[in-house]
């Protein structure tokens, strides 16, 4: 088998537990979300109790970053003392590494009886709960069924050439060995799969004893900084509660990799098989950030506490904002849906921004303002999370018809808002940075006709944003005929390029695919600016539930 085909097999696999994951977590939280948050919050009465239900929460999501999130709006809420949060934190990190050995398990006869029970849950039930078991059940069996892909997709590795020379000079750099699997776990967001992925190729031989210990602290290095990242932008109580996590885990791992160093630690995992070594070692690690965590919650809050800078000292748009997103308020569906509809508001204000700003960068594409608008785009990314993972938390047994409505709308328009973000970082960005490398220029009459779809595209952005706000159906009408508006510049645009390459122009060659492929991204965008304003006119009786005839 070809080199090639053995990493496709592997990716393929990793992939598999990715997804695998995200269905049991997305599935647990739709199905048990706002009832495990109150159980959650109750269970703060000391630090023991605090880790405990930390731990538990954490293995039925089987996310320690997720836990870690829900406790720090807790804290910023006001509702939890932040020497509880913290210690509730460790007690997920605890929670998650147990979760890895116990799916270290010899499962492999649960995973037909999980899927086909989980099938008909899923397909068979008109209850939400009830699909969301049958997810939750087809997302562990899958789970199981990666992991055993894993290894056989991993078996040839070890006859190979290169790895074995990559694992032995790792073998001797722990330090890039440690900086690897941090960056690992950042792209997977996910320490379980980590360790899962690394101790499925220690069973197979692949990664050698010695790398154990670096492997394992880089994983829990690197799952320290995901939910410190994704939480920059809550209240301070909030971030003093992730930033502790990472005081303590993280330093922590360095500590122990510094000591591993001076006095190696493998020999303390000598006689277990690979794979549990590297369970074990994951395990042994957050149990000791758990005890630690309990004792030196208090002192560690308020020496994070005092390191913060001072509200207001944090710049740059987006930073320091105050979240209208209050775990308070998931008692009250209809002031959750309040504060979810304003934090929609704020990504309006960012993508807009961003809309704005792109089309400048074609004629002046400095790379600072690249790189502030990708800054712009985690901001986005990161609003958009926070608000997909508070909708999450809402009791939807307790909802009306009319909030569920108003949810889905609140959802619906947040994945649209990050859509349009991605474009424009992802796709119109990525093309000015192409021109610039190439140093080439649109013709004057190219430019004026990308120009003018863009200034339409971004009137109907804000239009599209006012009525968000008002529901508004004249203007929701109004830019839904803005669809053969864009078309017809689309079609214009392309037979007059079509024409400048038939006179033999030359700009108008060299920027031919540049040309046609942000037209075609705006259009996606004025598209999706169209779909935000559906549910108005839906309500309104001006959809009709399909164009077909």
């Amino acid at each position: 088998m070809s080199g090639a085909l053995i990493l496709l097999n592997l990716a393929g696999a990793v992939a598999l537990l990715l997804w695998a994951t995200h269905m049991v977590r997305s599935g647990v939280e739709r199905a048990f979300g706002a009832g495990l948050d109150a159980r959650l919050r109750r269970a703060f009465p000391d630090a023991l109790r605090a880790i405990g239900a930390g731990g538990l929460m954490a293995m039925a999501l089987q996310s320690a970053t997720a836990v870690a999130l829900i406790v720090a709006g807790f804290a910023a809420s006001g509702h939890v003392a932040a020497a509880r949060g913290i210690a509730a934190v460790v007690g997920a990190d605890l929670g998650s590494a147990v979760v890895t050995g116990i799916l270290r398990l010899d499962l492999s006869l649960l995973v037909p009886v999980l899927l086909l029970f989980g099938v008909i849950a899923f397909r068979s039930s008109t209850e939400a709960r009830w699909r969301q078991v049958g997810r939750i059940l087809i997302g562990i069996g899958l789970l199981l069924l990666s992991l055993r892909l894993i290894g056989e997709a991993s078996e040839p590795l070890r006859d190979g050439e290169m790895l074995p020379l990559v694992l032995g000079y790792l073998s001797r750099d722990w330090l890039t060995a440690f900086l690897l699997a941090a960056l690992m776990t950042w792209l997977f967001h996910s320490s379980i799969a980590a360790i899962l992925l690394v101790a499925a190729l220690a069973d197979r031989g692949v990664i050698p004893p010695v790398l154990v210990i670096p492997l394992v602290l880089g994983i829990n290095f690197g799952a320290a900084l995901i939910a410190v990242y994704l939480g920059r932008g809550m209240a301070r109580a909030g971030q003093v509660v992730l930033m502790a996590n990472l005081a303590l885990r993280g330093v922590g791992a360095l500590a122990v990799f510094v000591l591993h160093l001076a006095m190696p630690l493998y020999a303390l995992l000598a006689g277990l098989p690979p794979g549990d070594a590297v369970v074990m070692g994951h395990v042994a690690f957050n149990g000791a950030v758990a005890l630690g965590g309990g004792v030196l919650a208090g002192v560690v809050a308020r020496g994070v506490d005092a390191l913060l800078p001072a509200a207001g000292a944090q710049g740059g748009l987006g930073r320091g904002r105050e979240s209208a997103l209050d775990a308070a308020d998931l008692a009250v569906p209809s002031r959750a849906l309040a504060g979810a509809a304003r934090e929609l508001l704020a990504l309006c204000e960012r993508v807009e921004l961003m809309l704005s700003e792109v089309f400048r960068l074609y004629r002046e594409p400095e790379r600072a303002a690249l790189a502030d608008l990708a800054r712009l785009d985690d901001e986005v990314d990161a609003i958009h999370t926070e608000i997909k993972l508070y909708l999450a938390r809402i009791d939807e047994a307790a909802l009306t018809a009319e909030e569920r409505a108003r949810l889905n709308e609140i959802l619906s328009g947040n994945i649209r808002l990050e859509q349009i973000a991605d474009i424009v970082a992802q796709g119109i960005a990525a093309k000015a940075r192409k021109k610039l490398k190439r140093g080439v220029d649109f013709s004057d009459a190219g430019w004026d006709e990308l120009s003018g779809i863009h200034a339409e595209v971004a009137r109907n952005a804000r239009l599209a944003f006012n009525v968000l706000m008002t529901g508004d159906v004249d203007a929701a009408r109004e830019l839904a005929e803005t669809k053969e508006t864009i078309r017809r510049l689309e079609q214009e645009s392309e037979d007059n390029h079509h024409e400048r390459l038939r006179a033999g122009v030359t700009a108008s060659r060299e920027t031919s695919a540049l040309h046609v492929d942000t037209i075609r991204d705006l259009k996606e965008i004025n598209s999706l600016l169209v779909a935000l304003t559906h549910p108005v006119l839906h309500r309104a009786g001006m959809l009709r539930e399909n164009r077909l005839r």
